[in-house]
């Protein structure tokens, strides 16, 4: 296939000499299916490939033979190369064997989440022109509606016996390592999402922050995530990288995370790796002290920022920090961190993996020196970088500035290379001559032992432009009172300053998030405007 399984495996030396090292090699062709699971498969046939909490293991060689069955039945519907075939299904073995098949033919793979409404499957199928939708029965039936007329539907449910009548023999198809793949559509933090198509190669650009963040998986790995694989996270940030090494993947994902669901399954299925959303952490944070905890050698985290206090709880509870990373659907894996190479700074996003040439810019495009607040940027050409947005040039010509990938988010660079995280673009609080960071404000509430989660947005305000409003869902058996917010506000006089205390606190049941597992600060927004 002409990548070796050695490929991107880096030597546990500190960031700067890695990236000094290190140069990309992509290859004229790549394959997301026949280059990770096939290429594992002929050389380890029996070593387990994934294994489901219901008890399915499969090992490489038959996700090979039935992925090759799986792709000649859907070549036999008429998938054809460069056809977007829609995927709503959680973790499970007919995911994984669409996912395959549907590179294998050359075909655009889009990731879609069983908690999407009408609205968001309708939009997303109406959009990227999708002839076809592969999804769960019960998923399907309650969305019956939202499936544009002339889509094609075919149930998991029906996928293995579709597989067992086609032939074994595949050829795939071949694919240059710049042909589309992928097509995941924003998480709309911000409004209406957008498809960001991504190309076979993707998955070679996120090697390199894959191993960082694993510290250097060696063995017989086994890797789990409560993360969708209809998100980038779920799919790129462990699926694909863990097979392209011929690690052994759980397949698991409940509707709703259950943290001690979460530490049973670890538990049981030998879970050594795990991908965990800050939201996820902060749900295993409120069982307090954690016995017994999974013997786990890597935790990784990305999305929203950690802060200190859950950096803290996690070396006290597992023995081992959280190696958070930092990216986006358009450009993900650019920075993070590697406790067993350079020591985390808690509440820095860390360092640009190797291979990444990530800088903090000004409005015009020009690179800030350390210290300042600028935009983070991803200078291009990158194989982590996206292709283009789907039927959307305007917004894809807006992402960039020259040769920089604009990400949206404003940080600081301090002068040993860490990145700080201040805010979205839109996120930032403008307050009088202030720039506050609604993550330094919510990570101060966080450390009030009654505070679950938080969220902090800036509402209008006729005199200061804005007034920093928090948003606090309480621990079980916490009291809402006056008393409460005094204390709170004090919290974070007292740790970020005074013209950061939030002027009004609301007590919520719960926040508004992404099916990621973001907060949906627009919508916050919106209340007080």
């Amino acid at each position: 296939m002409g990548v070796e399984p050695i490929y991107y495996q880096l030597e546990p030396l500190p960031r700067d000499e890695l990236a000094r090292k290190f140069r990309w090699t992509i290859w004229p062709r790549f394959n997301l299916a026949t280059d990770t699971v096939d290429r594992v498969a002929i050389a380890h046939q029996s070593r387990v490939a994934l294994i489901e909490a219901g008890g399915r293991r499969v090992r490489y060689g038959e996700l090979r033979e039935w992925s090759n069955r799986l792709a000649n039945a859907l070549r036999g519907l008429g998938v054809k190369d460069g056809e977007r075939v829609g995927l709503l299904m959680r973790q499970s073995l007919e995911c994984a064997l669409a996912h395959l098949a549907v590179y294998k033919l050359g075909a655009i793979a889009l990731p879609l989440s069983t908690l999407f409404g009408q609205d968001a499957l309708q939009y997303r199928l109406e959009h990227s022109g999708a002839r076809f939708l592969i999804g769960e029965r019960a998923a399907l039936e309650a969305l019956q509606a939202a499936v544009p007329e002339g889509v094609r539907v075919i149930y998991a449910d029906e996928l293995l016996a579709l597989a067992q009548a086609a032939s074994a023999h595949f050829l795939p198809t071949p694919t240059p390592s710049e042909a589309p793949a992928i097509l995941i559509y924003t998480s709309g933090t911000t409004g209406k999402p957008k498809g960001a198509l991504l190309a076979q190669r993707v998955l070679l650009g996120h090697l390199p922050g894959f191993y960082l963040y694993s510290n250097f998986p060696q063995g017989e790995a086994v890797y789990w995530s409560p993360a969708d694989w209809a998100w980038i996270g779920g799919l790129l940030d462990v699926l694909f990288p863990a097979w392209f090494y011929g690690f052994t993947v759980v397949a698991h994902r409940a509707s709703r995370f259950d943290p001690e669901e979460a530490l049973e399954l670890m538990r049981q299925q030998g879970v050594t790796h795990t991908f965990l959303f800050p939201t996820a952490l902060k749900l295993l944070r409120g069982l307090g002290r954690i016995a017994n905890p999974p013997q786990l050698q890597s935790i990784h985290a990305g999305g929203e920022p950690l802060g200190e206090e859950l950096q803290a709880w996690s070396r006290e509870n597992f023995g081992l920090p959280v190696n958070e990373f930092y990216g986006q659907t358009e450009a993900n894996l650019l920075v993070g961190n590697s406790y067993r190479v350079d020591p985390i700074r808690p509440g820095s996003m860390g360092k640009p993996y190797p291979g990444h040439r990530v800088v903090v810019i000004d409005e015009e495009g020009n690179p800030l020196p350390p210290g300042e607040v600028g935009e983070v940027a991803l200078k291009t050409p990158d194989p982590v970088a996206f292709l283009q947005y789907w039927n959307n040039p305007a917004a894809t010509r807006e992402k960039f500035i020259g040769p920089y990938l604009r990400t949206g988010d404003l940080a600081v660079r301090d002068e040993e290379g860490y990145f700080w995280f201040k805010a979205r673009k839109d996120d930032l609080i403008k307050a009088a001559a202030y720039r506050i960071s609604p993550f330094e404000v919510e990570e101060a509430l966080l450390r009030h032992p009654a505070v679950a989660m938080a969220a902090v947005v800036g509402q209008p305000d006729p005199e200061r432009g804005q007034r920093v409003v928090a948003y606090v869902k309480l621990h079980p058996g916490q009291n809402a009172d006056e008393r409460l917010v005094q204390a709170l506000q004090q919290e974070v006089c007292n740790r970020v300053g005074q013209y950061a205390c939030p002027r009004a606190i609301h007590f919520v049941e719960e926040l508004p998030m992404t099916t990621t597992g973001k907060i949906q600060r627009f919508k916050l927004r919106a209340q007080g405007s």
